[in-house]
């Protein structure tokens, strides 16, 4: 989000559905209350307003979700957006999730969700995007521009850097997620692994297989794909 928000042309959004999936799944998020207070939370009214009134003067909006989102949305919308998965490697991703999630299961990292929304997608005739993070991280000029290429548009070089910060599209959620994003001004390459919590050993092996699967249709980093 913060990269695409950058292009002169762009909007973006920030999960305009937390409220939406709060809602209806009960889950106990960091800020539940506070969060539901601060959006509209009927996800089919959201995902109207967005798409069918003009929020800016500017070609292109992007809007960040997370795709367990999704959950009770009428999904029809995805018919007429282009769509762009965006994975991490689990035994990179769970120990990040689970520092605010404790208790948190399969369900809560998106995974099946993007798998399954993949495929319809497939079956819809589309060929979403699939952006594996360590890919990006490695080089994220060449990635950008490839995904850039696939989405029809132009690449601009200023989505390489942000400056440090909060932006004022974040959601009121951003002071429990965004720790680390706040202090970055670019992309910049994963620390090495550290050993990797037994306590979710488990959870990752229930998440390795949806990860592998989209990882099969990810965009590249080197010249070939």
């Amino acid at each position: 989000m913060y990269s695409f928000a950058q292009r002169p042309d762009t909007c973006v959004v920030d999960e305009p559905l937390y409220g939406h999936f709060l809602r209806v799944t009960g889950a106990p998020h960091p800020g539940r209350e506070e969060v539901m207070a601060s959006v509209d939370c009927d996800g089919d009214k959201v995902m109207k307003n967005l798409l069918t009134h003009s929020i800016s003067n500017t070609d292109l909006l992007f809007m960040k979700q997370m795709a367990h989102h999704l959950v009770g949305v009428n999904r029809s919308f995805l018919s007429g957006t282009e769509n762009i998965f965006l994975i991490r490697d689990p035994e990179y991703m769970l120990p990040s999730l689970t520092r605010n999630l404790p208790s948190a299961q399969l369900s809560d990292t998106g995974l099946k969700v993007q798998w399954d929304l993949f495929e319809e997608l497939m079956s819809r005739g589309q060929t979403p995007a699939v952006i594996e993070s360590n890919q990006l991280l490695l080089e994220p000029e060449r990635v950008l521009c490839k995904l850039c290429e696939h989405l029809g548009i132009e690449f601009f070089d200023e989505m390489l850097t942000w400056d440090a910060g909060p932006r004022s599209e974040d959601g009121i959620w951003a002071k429990y997620w965004y720790q680390n994003v706040h202090q970055s001004t670019g992309f910049t390459s994963n620390s090495p692994k550290g050993r990797f919590p037994k306590h979710l050993s488990d959870l990752l092996a229930e998440c390795r297989p949806w990860y592998d699967k989209l990882c099969q249709h990810a965009i590249s980093a080197d010249n070939g794909g």
